[in-house]
């Protein structure tokens, strides 16, 4: 979840730094640090200079600011906590006991308990509550002149997931990162080199990125970084060329990253479908490139996801199971994870994360893995570790989306998913040309009408203003319709702190009905489709309990005039196009409550962008 930045070049290591953590500001934050070695002056000793902050990252610059250290060498976090509160001591960067060793990390150290107990019988000391502070303190206990060896003998004894960047003031000219379970990378520069826990920390610099693997190091020096494992073994890297713009990652314009980011949805969604679609609808996956003959031996399909991925993975089971005709279910990863799996070697095992580097979902996928099932990972993030752990892997190309809440790569995720249904239906024959036709042209069309519902931004601006007054929402619907119903209170009350809870129309009199009165409205998910008659149903009951309903239906449906408070008409189209613009229409009307309500919606309060812990 945290930040890290680091930097070894031949410029000033600090503005750098600040930079690059104002960038990583969307991962969700609670304080923030950085560590410069200093140049010396006058023959003075080498010395580390330590700035942080238990608040922003703004306040951290305005202290650097005052005192600029100069130095070539350095590194930066911002930290979700976890082991320990948010404050100035429990802020990284982390030091050893003489104050030469410093580390920033990201992760969880499962058995620094442990070791913290083991080091302070040896005398080390502690004056931070956090697990990271083992890392230092190990270090040094295992330093005997080459800082390298140290780190690898360190990271050995360590247990759990971590992305850490450290250096020595023994070794200026010496900075390494290192990572397990948790996302780390390298950028090669011209003289100069980073290592971040996020591209987008430094796309303004390079486009060559060095990915490292599990359980490997990479030692940073003004000749170059080297990769190598735990034991010094030499492994040749793996670099990618990063074809984001610096421009992707700021507002453009817009007042937050979120909005800027709903309506960079239609680019996203074409995105997903580029190069992939034939006008036969015959599907192709360049990094997902199965033979039919075993997509015909599967007999299921596991998706797994977190959060706005679960709710992907639900309209996921419903697709597959409709246009395939395969047993699809949708698990919630972090329960998954300590089930017994039923499933065996011809089952599909879906993973769903953007980030690609979410905790329970790769633990969930190992597991998948170890039964033998095929995989494949639905991402945004080329070479993640969800993506070179599974078989292979679907790449939503969305660019990067800095807002802490997912909305394009929510219906990016839908696409490739509506993809891989219809590649496994075709493989299947389970769907006819002519079918397959509709589809190709229902997802070609959908771009433009998802920017037709955000050209009635100022329609939605005025419901939002409208609800916005109510500090409870009941979100319902049915069928592809209910995990949109989910979606859409998730988004709600993330953003707004406004309480919402989602349920299926179905469900709804069988006890969240009995929280309706005239202060809980209801959003009503009513356009077409097979259930639309039921759904229209559940929302006389609702308004039978003078709950104020905003219903949307299908435009020219006017089952609900007179009935529900409010009705937005959205386009009569294909029912999973819908699922998409419905989705839009929701994200939209949540964004506008929650600026109503003064919220900061790009980094609500408790929420982390990429969640790399249980």
């Amino acid at each position: 979840m945290c930040g890290i930045i680091g930097y070894l070049g031949d410029r000033e290591a600090t503005p750098i730094l600040m930079e690059s953590l104002k960038r990583l500001e969307y991962r969700g934050y609670d304080s923030a640090g950085v560590a410069v070695l200093e140049l010396p002056k006058n023959g003075d000793p080498t010395r580390t200079s330590v700035t942080k902050s238990e608040a922003k990252v703004d306040t951290l610059i305005e202290k650097l600011e005052s005192n600029m250290p100069s130095g070539r060498l350095g590194i930066g976090h911002t930290r979700w906590a976890t082991h320990g509160k948010p404050t100035y001591i429990n802020a990284h960067p982390h030091t050893d006991c003489h104050g030469k060793i410093f580390v920033v990390h990201n992760g969880i150290i499962e058995n620094f308990a442990e070791l913290k107990a083991e080091l302070e019988a040896a005398g080390h000391e502690f004056p931070s509550e956090t697990d990271t502070e083992v890392v230092p303190h190990l270090i040094e206990a295992n330093y005997k002149g080459d800082f390298l060896a140290a780190v690898r003998a360190a990271l050995k004894r360590i247990k759990g997931a971590y992305a850490l960047a450290m250096f020595s003031s023994d070794d200026p000219e010496l900075l390494v990162g290192a990572r397990l379970n948790a996302p780390l990378v390298v950028g090669l520069g011209e003289k100069e080199y980073y290592i971040a826990s996020d591209i987008t920390a430094i796309i303004p610099y390079t486009k060559r990125v060095l990915v490292l693997g599990e359980g490997e190091v990479a030692a940073v020096t003004p000749l170059g970084a080297e990769v190598s494992t735990l034991d010094g073994v030499t492994i040749k890297p793996k670099i990618v060329h990063v074809d984001w713009d610096v421009t992707q990652a700021q507002k453009g314009g817009f007042a937050h990253f979120m909005l800027k980011e709903i309506h960079e949805t239609p680019e996203a969604i074409a995105n997903a479908m580029r190069g992939r679609l034939s006008d036969e609808g015959l599907i192709s996956f360049r990094e997902f490139d199965v033979p039919n003959e075993q997509l015909r031996n599967l007999n299921e399909v596991v998706l797994l996801g977190m959060g706005t991925s679960l709710h992907a993975a639900m309209i996921g089971e419903y697709v597959l199971e409709d246009w395939v005709g395969l047993p699809a279910r949708a698990a919630d990863a972090s329960e998954f994870r300590y089930r017994r799996p039923t499933f065996g070697d011809k089952a599909l095992s879906v993973v769903i994360t953007q980030s690609g580097e979410t905790a329970d979902t790769l633990v969930a996928l190992h597991q998948a893995k170890a039964r033998g099932a095929l995989s494949v990972a639905v991402t945004n993030v080329i070479a993640s570790s969800a993506a070179r752990d599974s078989d292979g892997a679907i790449y939503l190309h969305a660019g990067p989306e800095i807002g802490v809440a997912s909305t394009k790569t929510f219906n990016s995720h839908l696409v490739s998913l509506y993809l891989l249904a219809m590649q496994l239906a075709s493989a299947n024959g389970r769907i006819s040309l002519e079918r397959r036709r509709e589809l190709v042209q229902a997802l070609r069309v959908l771009p433009e009408q998802v920017r037709a519902i955000l050209a009635r931004d100022k329609e939605i601006v005025k419901l939002a203003h409208k609800y916005s007054k109510y500090r409870n929402f009941m979100y319902a619907g049915r069928g592809l319709g209910y995990p949109v119903a989910l979606e859409g209170a998730l988004k709600l009350k993330e953003i707004s702190y406004v309480h919402a809870e989602g349920t299926s129309g179905g469900e709804l009199k069988h006890g969240p009905i009995a929280l309706l009165d005239d202060q809980f409205p209801v959003v009503a998910v009513c356009t077409a489709s097979s259930t639309k008659d039921k759904m229209v149903s559940n929302v006389h009951e609702i308004v039978a309990r003078n709950a104020p309903v905003l219903a949307l239906v299908s435009e020219g449906d006017r089952s609900l005039d007179g009935v529900a408070t409010d009705v937005f008409e959205m386009p009569a189209v294909e029912e999973a196009s819908l699922a998409i613009l419905n989705t839009v229409m929701l994200q939209l009307f949540a964004y506008h409550v929650a600026v109503k309500l003064g919220q900061d919606v790009d980094q609500p309060r408790n929420l982390a962008k990429s969640v790399t812990v249980e």
